[in-house]
């Protein structure tokens, strides 16, 4: 297969991304996939920090159209550590858990392309660790529900879905204060 860059030398990097159900493949031969970004210069380009600093090095060329929004974050500096948003880039790793809050702003694109498209987790959650996160979710959930089943006039299934919500809620704080004595 041909290098889609430069149509001259054997593609031997493949990538391929979904994202919202779309499928993107790349093929690039070493060289090209080195410019762009997709593996780095040293001897192993295959490791996992690689190639998720990749996908960050990659959003942040997408993003920035213009050079105000490239400055941007290059002014991008944590209070507590002092790492810089570039060096978060190339190197793929917080410098401290606040850095996480001063760069916010900029995650959530890239948690939609290294995870398809999500910025939340979906997954199972462990029923002897998780109970906490297994209720809130549930809790969410039925909220959602109620949410829905208003905007479809069934006040019935509503008022079902509203005493559920307030039993499990008065059932949180009745452990919450048990807890505390």
């Amino acid at each position: 297969m041909e290098c889609q860059e430069c149509q001259e030398r054997q593609a031997t990097v493949h990538f391929t991304q979904v994202i919202n159900g779309e499928k993107m493949e790349v093929h690039l031969c070493q060289q090209c996939a080195k410019e762009k970004g997709y593996v780095s210069q040293d001897d192993d380009p295959y490791s996992l920090h690689h190639l998720l600093s990749g996908l960050f090095h990659q959003k942040a060329n997408t993003l920035s159209h213009s050079s105000q929004q490239a400055h941007s974050y290059q002014e991008l500096v944590c209070d507590k550590c002092g790492m810089t948003y570039p060096q978060f880039l190339k190197i793929g790793k917080f410098g401290c858990a606040h850095c996480y809050d001063t760069f916010s702003e900029h995650l959530d694109p890239l948690f939609r392309k290294v995870h398809s498209g999500n910025t939340t987790h979906e997954g199972k959650v462990p029923k002897r660790t998780g109970s906490d996160i297994h209720h809130r979710k549930q809790l969410r959930h039925l909220k959602l529900s109620l949410q829905q089943a208003i905007a479809a006039e069934a006040f019935e299934e509503a008022a079902r879905l509203r005493d559920q919500i307030k039993a499990m809620e008065k059932r949180t704080e009745e452990q919450e204060e048990g807890d505390k004595q």
